[in-house]
Formats: structure tokens, sequence, C-alpha cells
């Protein structure tokens, strides 16, 4: 078992979170890496990082002896070459969600972790969000009954994002289904399970700088008594959200990632269901990095499986993978899960 933890950060317009969740967690700073000087400037001036710590090529960490966690927090392109690199080198990964675009990276990255010494973890955030660790407190708890409907949505409007410092959103395989829709997917799936099949439309009206639908509605069928709604809108016009509706047999919970409160309606001793909810005052922290690292490095010390693992980001991928082949093709699609 390490007692040590010495931390390497690849990619920092997104991994300051996964830094800031390294340097609360007590872990050992040892480089970080951003292609863009400034980025990595500003970051290391940010966090108290010294100079010699700061590198522009990724190599600096995995080929650092003393490095053994890292942080993947790039375009998602590049997931693949560099976890493999890192897993191949017995570092332990936190990658950025989505695992990869296409069931080749993720099948590559499942064989390179099942042939590392090291564990990875992919970053699907929703698991750590306080309103939906709360709702799947209270489904694991019974107190809904017995789940018939689940949907969520991933409302985000790149308008801006795609035509100026993030254009990598805009690649034909980044579809916004897979690159953003992935955090509704996996929630879905971590509250009710893996869908069997899959049925979706699309649309493209509001984002002409990208060749993918930009609105996208799923129906996902869970088994016969369980089914779901995922709704993907990259162009809307409106503040991002997630906002998510579980029905179960006995009550129904409604929330999202960005409110201070959540409902709860659950039926009385008679039966009868309440026509004001239960408001549960929540935490606000959509992204919580700190909580993620916490998980990630609290495995890797006590040697245990890690709860976000590869193969629970390959499964969501192919979920992904099979609405955007199913709105393509207007065909039903059975999402393959054997990696």
């Amino acid at each position: 078992m390490e007692k040590k933890l010495v931390f390497g950060a690849i990619g920092l317009m997104f991994g300051n979170a996964h830094l800031e969740g390294a340097l609360a967690y007590g872990a050992e700073v040892a480089a970080i890496c951003d292609l863009d000087e400034e980025t990595l400037r500003k970051s290391g001036e940010k966090y108290n990082i010294p100079e010699e710590k700061w590198t522009t090529d990724y190599h600096d960490i995995l080929n650092n002896p003393e490095i053994n966690m890292v942080s993947i927090a790039i375009p998602d392109q590049q997931h693949r070459k560099v976890a493999c690199e890192m897993l191949a080198a017995g570092k332990h990964v936190l990658c950025e969600k989505p695992l990869a675009l296409t069931r080749e990276d993720i099948e590559a990255m499942v064989k390179a972790t099942e042939e590392s010494s090291a564990k990875f973890m992919v970053g699907q955030i929703c698991r750590f969000t306080p309103a939906f660790a709360k709702a799947k407190e209270i489904i694991d708890s019974g107190k809904i009954g017995e789940l018939y409907f689940v949907e969520s949505e991933y409302a985000h409007d790149y308008m801006n994002i795609v035509k100026n410092s993030q254009i990598w959103r805009a690649d034909p395989q980044r579809h916004g289904v897979i690159g953003g829709g992935c955090h509704a997917v996996d929630l879905l799936r971590w509250l009710a399970g893996d869908p069997v099949e899959v049925f979706a439309y699309g649309t493209h009206k509001l984002l002409p700088t990208v060749p993918y639908d930009d609105a996208t509605c799923a129906l996902l069928k869970f088994d016969e008594e369980l089914m779901g709604k995922v709704f993907v809108s990259t162009g809307c016009k409106r503040d991002y959200t997630m906002r998510t509706c579980i029905y179960g047999t006995k009550g129904t919970i409604i929330c999202d990632n960005t409110s201070p409160t959540m409902q709860l309606f659950v039926v009385d001793e008679n039966d009868e269901a309440p026509h004001e909810p239960e408001i549960i005052e929540i935490d606000v922290n959509n992204h919580n990095y700190v909580k993620e690292f916490q998980v990630f490095a609290d495995t890797i010390v006590a040697d245990a499986e890690m709860e976000t693992s590869v193969y629970e980001g390959a499964k969501t991928v192919e979920v992904c993978l099979a609405i955007v082949e199913s709105a393509t093709t207007g065909e039903k699609v059975k999402p393959n899960y054997n990696f």
C-alpha cells in the first residue's frame, strides 16, 4: 500500500479543479502541465506551485518515477493516448469524462487498465453532486418504492465556447450526447442500471458551427418495468442545468445540480400523494471535485475497487454511442457492454 501520494496534473483549464482536490487532500504536487504557457503560469501562481514544477510536456510527468497519481483533463480526443501511457508506467489515473469518443478507444483503455498495476477512475462528477447523491440515498432506502421512470437532461449552450477557446468541442466525433450528455446518461445508469435498448431522435437548428445534432432526445429501456429519457441540448437558450426527475411507485424526486433545494413527494399511510412536496435543502456544488479526488485517493490508499471505474466510464460512452447511432439510423440500438 502506498502511503505517500505524489500527484501530477495534466491539462489545467479543467484540471485546476483536480489540483484543488489534491491540495485539499494533502497529496504532494510534483508537477503541473499544460501546453499553454499562460494557463500554466496562472495556475502555478494561483496555487503557489514552484516554477520548477511547471512543464509544457506531459512526458516530464510520465518519466518522473516519484509521481504515482495523475489527473488527465485534456481534450477528450487525447484521453486514450495519455491515459494508456500513464497506466503502462504504473501511475494511478483520474481521467476526465467522457472516457473517450470511440468504441476502439474505450476498449483500448479498458485493456490498458486490466494490464496495469495501477487504478483508473473516470470523472463522472454527477455521482458526487450533493443533490444527486441525496437522490441516490433516497432511492436506495426504498422510500419512493420501485423505480418505473427516470429522466435527466443536459442543457448547456455551447454557442460561445465552440467558436472561441474550446473549438475541440466541435469535433464531429465529439457529439454533444457523448461529450456533455454523458453526464445525464451516467447519472441515470447510476440510479437505475444499464439500459438494454435505446431509441433517439435528433435535430440541428442552433449551432451552425458544429456538424452534429445540437438537440437529442433518447428513450431508454432498462427492463420491462423501468424506462427512462435523456434530453441533451448544446444550443439551448437558458442557463446550464441538469434537471432530473425520478419516479417511483411510492414517491417522486425532482432535483438538479444548480439549485439549493430539491423536492420529494412520498405517499402517506393511505398511499395518497401529498399536494405539496417536502423541500430538502442541499449544497450547490455541481462540480464537486474535492470529493471526487478524495474518493480517488482513498481508493488508492485502501487498495480497493474504484467506484467510477474504467468499466463504468466505458458503459456510459457505449450508451451514448448507441443513442447517436439510433438518432442517425432511426433504429433501436442495443448497447454492447462486452469490453
